[in-house]
């Protein structure tokens, strides 16, 4: 498999299905869910198929403004360690500027920061309060 069997869309069409199978085979913790209230608020998403099948997923959601918000980046388990999910945020990054956003912000775990890095994100101070 190499790069060039994906095709990479921007908010393409997607199912519930397909969202559901691409999270659990990707998180252990994941329980089916709706995607299309969760993409009816986002600003862009984008995608990775291979042979028709869903193997990536990054959402972007926005504040109206100069501010945009990476989320949910996921790489199905047998495409992982390929460059799939820097491709994927990369091209999340280029569409949140082309739709006005000016700074793109990521939370993650501390075991993600170097794919981050790559990815081009330097670390920031910020505040988390849990609800």
């Amino acid at each position: 498999m190499t790069i060039d069997d994906l095709a990479l869309t921007i908010r393409p069409g997607l199912t519930d299905e397909a969202l559901n199978e691409l999270f659990t085979a990707a998180w252990t913790e994941h329980r089916t869910t709706s995607f299309e209230p969760l993409l009816a608020r986002s600003l862009t998403w984008v995608t990775l198929h291979r042979a028709g099948r869903l193997v990536g997923y990054v959402n972007v959601v926005g504040d109206g403004g100069a501010h945009a918000f990476v989320l949910d980046t996921t790489v199905h388990p047998d495409e992982q360690r390929a460059g799939l999910g820097s491709r994927l945020v990369r091209a999340a990054a280029a569409e949140a500027r082309a739709l006005g956003a000016h700074w793109l912000h990521v939370d993650y775990e501390p075991h993600l920061e170097s794919f981050y890095a790559r990815c081009g994100f330097r670390p920031t101070a910020a505040g988390l309060m849990r609800l």
